[in-house]
């Protein structure tokens, strides 16, 4: 299943907390301009590099697939991070 929404939570140096729910569909849409494009620069650099385009294509999806659920944090000092993914 494709992941639909991406939680970030940033804790700022002075302690406050702010959490952002950035829905996936519709930031596709909005970046399927350029997200075409890259796909379409990937495959060029693929046949150049002579790397099955195929095969890195396979990949990516399968990547895709496994994200939701995943989370993870980043701590330093008193500022931290935290990103999950249904």
């Amino acid at each position: 299943m494709m992941p639909q929404l991406v939680t970030v939570r940033y804790r700022r140096r002075s302690g406050r907390r702010l959490r952002l729910y950035v829905p996936v569909v519709p930031v596709l849409l909005v970046l399927s301009p350029l997200l075409l494009l890259a796909v379409l620069a990937g495959l060029v650099a693929c046949r150049v590099v002579g790397v099955s385009p195929l095969g890195v294509l396979r990949g990516a999806g399968r990547f895709l697939w496994a994200l939701p659920g995943t989370r993870f944090e980043i701590v330093q000092g008193r500022s931290a991070v935290r990103v999950s993914v249904r």
